[in-house]
């Protein structure tokens, strides 16, 4: 384990899940969650509703063993008639989970989605605001002001520099189907998040860039993935 190792945060709500985890060791991911791909040395788990009093914390995490693209209704036989049958799934093949002690707390009640981080971050924090660099946290904020104005963005985080040069930052599909990317370090080609500067002067600036670029593309992933 190495300070700079990528942890990558995902979310389980439902008891199955886990019993996926823990007993078969696997782990899925929507394939439109991340368009770019995976680059994760860990999985970390994010447990919510029905878990009683582990609900809203990371209790467990594992090593990434390996990744592979499946349909859904080959990863879940039991639910051929699901609405999302046909969709591709990131498996992920997991080592034994290992708790974490202790476990990493959502104490603000945030929305919690997929998070990279590092392993130096993930060891250490006892909150879910430890998980996150100082330049994760403006992109964060930047993220949620375009989601309240209905523009879904993927993020990208520190953790990811070694695999994404324009980490951390933002990336929205657009209707022409070109990208707005902004990006914490000053890249050619991207819109600068300088955090000298005032988010909403900055946000502005994103939001004419899509305007110019025809709007921002509707992408979905329906519920009950």
């Amino acid at each position: 384990m190495l300070p700079e190792d990528s942890v990558l945060v995902g979310v389980i709500n439902r008891t199955r899940d886990l019993v996926y985890a823990q007993d078969q060791h696997w782990y899925r991911i929507p394939q439109e969650r991340m368009p770019r791909g995976i680059t994760a040395d860990y999985m970390a788990f994010f447990l919510s509703r029905q878990f009683g009093q582990r609900n809203g914390a990371i209790h467990f995490y594992a090593e990434l063993k390996g990744l592979e693209l499946q349909y859904r209704r080959d990863l879940l036989p039991n639910e051929p008639d699901h609405p999302r049958a046909d969709a591709r799934y990131y498996r992920l093949a997991l080592s034994d989970l290992h708790y974490k002690e202790p476990p990493v707390v959502n104490d603000t009640k945030r929305t919690i989605t997929f998070i990279y981080t590092t392993w130096d971050r993930f060891v250490h924090a006892r909150t879910i605001a430890n998980l996150y660099s100082d330049s994760d946290r403006f992109v964060d904020r930047l993220f949620y002001a375009l989601h309240m104005r209905g523009i879904e963005a993927s993020r990208t985080w520190d953790a990811q520099r070694h695999a994404d040069d324009f980490a951390p930052g933002l990336r929205i599909l657009c209707e022409n189907g070109s990208n707005v990317i902004a990006s914490a370090h000053p890249v050619s080609g991207t819109i600068f998040l300088d955090q000298s500067m005032t988010e909403d002067s900055i946000l502005q600036g994103i939001l004419m860039q899509i305007a110019r670029n025809g709007g921002p593309a509707t992408v979905s992933v329906p519920p009950g993935e």
